[in-house]
């Protein structure tokens, strides 16, 4: 695991007056499941926005799969794949229309967006689903379906926006079967969660406060550092300090 797929120096995002990214600085590796949490309001989704060529930096430079976060935002878009709580596919739509519709969005071509979809299919054992229309779905298969949807066309990098938000410990299990997995392939994991029973699952985690990376190491060393027994308390620890925001229970 030694080639870099996301590079980030001195990385800011302001608007107007207030900063909210300030000065972060990382690198995350190929295959590596990175953790990147922090409280509601410390700048963890606007650090994501910039990453996935969603929104641009104020000042900084950085590189997302070879690409650079300040010119080349449409071509971070095509290698990377995204997904978020809060919108991930088409209630309206059937599980196979989701997966032929997503794979054209990312450019794949008829056959191959017909071979990944059998693929995908019968790697979830979804394949009495095909026709089922996704609003029909309980929400953990919605889960699993919107990450093998964001792995459609093999991307470098999937960033995961509390992906496991709302679903029962099972289907949170299953589901970071599945990253692990992914990470195996070689996929890259950018993953930020509310459960810091999670963050012990990655192979680092950054955490930040007020705008900054305060902390970033593997779960182990971060316990070390902070002479806690899981990663809830050093989070606790660091984020009873924030300025902004609210600490997450």
């Amino acid at each position: 695991m030694s080639d870099i797929v996301i590079s980030v120096r001195n990385l800011t995002k302001r608007f107007g007056n207030f900063t909210a990214v300030n000065d972060i600085s990382f690198d995350v590796y190929r295959g590596e499941i990175f953790g990147f949490l922090g409280a509601n309001g410390a700048g963890k989704t606007t650090a994501m926005r910039m990453l996935s060529g969603l929104s641009y930096p104020t000042s900084g430079s950085g590189t997302v799969a070879g690409f650079d976060i300040m010119r080349e935002g449409e071509m971070i878009k095509r290698h990377i794949g995204y997904m978020s709580q809060r919108f991930s596919l088409y209630n309206n739509l059937t599980v196979a229309e989701n997966i032929t519709l997503f794979a054209g969005i990312y450019g794949l071509s008829k056959q191959t967006t017909e071979e990944r979809r059998d693929q995908l299919l019968a790697q979830l054992k979804f394949s009495s689903e095909r026709d089922t229309l996704v609003g029909a779905l309980p929400l953990g298969w919605k889960q699993k379906l919107a990450f093998a949807i964001a792995g459609v066309h093999s991307p470098e990098v999937v960033f995961l926006d509390e992906p496991t938000g709302g679903v029962d410990p099972v289907t949170r299990r299953q589901f970071w079967e599945m990253i692990y997995e992914a990470a195996e392939g070689g996929t890259t994991i950018f993953v930020t969660t509310h459960y810091m029973d999670e963050a012990e699952y990655c192979s680092r985690v950054s955490i930040m406060v007020d705008g900054e990376v305060r902390a970033l190491n593997t779960p182990t060393r971060l316990k070390q550092q902070f002479n806690a027994g899981s990663m809830d308390e050093v989070f606790r620890s660091l984020a009873r300090d924030a300025i902004r925001g609210e600490l997450l229970i």
